[in-house]
């Protein structure tokens, strides 16, 4: 009976196997620089990924002191000097995602190594530091354009791993993380009900909600804020992508002219738009001379 019940399961997985996903590749963090976390019911695996382009911090134009600040935090984590967590918060399209892509290819040969999680996969995120805690290498584990919704109690792992355990985040790891909102939480008039000042009238008291909303940003040691860019700003940034997409001589009157009605129809500056431009404008002129 146990001959025969073993025959027709092997029989069972030779049919069941084909339709199996293969196995996922392991990383090896001698030689690949960057991976996706991908969660499943069992845990989580990691996915080499190759970097996606060859940006580099010398790209990003009217956000130095940004550029300055995580550079400087980055480094001294890589060396293993104390180092904060990172939030870069602020308008879409300003460079957020930009800097941790041109940070990773400008510091993997300092030993750099870069995790992306995506937000609905942060319940997973606790598996994952543990499975870092000890690995040689120094991570930066990112989450990309990160936000909650009301009812959403994912923000909890996150929580729980910035600072909100009795072992904490492993020496080796830190995270940083993209947003367009500064705490993270969507925040309403509703939430000030309960503020309240203390009996002096000296000191303000925040309710529960707004505490708690706070209370994830704050975790982040270090917040790097990301403006609109004025014009000035912009106009850099275009030359500065129309002279690497194509050359010198791209850039004139003519495209600077052509620059502020791009930004003017897109309903705003940004190093998004600059780059679109730039793309937009060298395409036509190559398209134009090859014509």
């Amino acid at each position: 009976m146990d001959t025969e019940l073993a025959t027709r399961l092997l029989k069972l997985l030779d049919r069941v196997e084909p339709w199996l996903p293969s196995s996922p590749k392991q990383v090896d963090w001698s030689t690949d620089v960057a991976a996706l976390w991908q969660r499943h019911a069992l845990g989580g695996h990691l996915v080499p990924v190759p970097p996606r382009d060859s940006m580099s911090l010398d790209d990003l134009v009217g956000v130095e002191r940004q550029k300055l600040a995580l550079l400087d935090n980055t480094r001294a984590f890589l060396r293993g000097l104390p180092a904060n967590h990172v939030l870069l918060w602020g308008s879409r399209g300003s460079g957020k995602s930009s800097m941790v892509r041109a940070l990773l290819n400008s510091l993997a040969d300092e030993g750099l190594r870069l995790i992306q999680v995506d937000r609905h996969d942060l319940a997973g995120l606790p598996v994952l530091v543990e499975q870092l805690r000890h690995e040689p290498a120094r991570f930066v584990v990112y989450c990309d354009d990160l936000s909650f919704e009301g009812s959403d109690d994912a923000y909890k792992a996150l929580k729980s791993v910035l600072d909100g355990t009795l072992t904490g985040p492993p020496e080796n790891v830190l995270l940083y993380a993209t947003s367009n909102r500064r705490h993270l939480l969507p925040e309403h008039m509703s939430d000030n009900a309960d503020t309240r000042l203390s009996p002096d009238g000296e000191e303000l008291h925040h309710g529960d909600a707004v505490e708690e909303k706070i209370s994830l940003s704050d975790r982040f040691g270090l917040w790097l804020a990301f403006h609109p860019f004025n014009q000035q700003s912009y106009l850099e940034t275009c030359q500065h992508w129309v002279e690497r997409l194509g050359s010198a001589e791209d850039w004139d009157e003519e495209a600077r002219t052509a620059a502020i009605r791009f930004a003017t129809l897109r309903g705003g500056r940004s190093g998004r738009c600059a780059w679109q431009f730039a793309t937009d404008w060298v395409g036509r002129r190559r398209l134009t001379e090859s014509d």
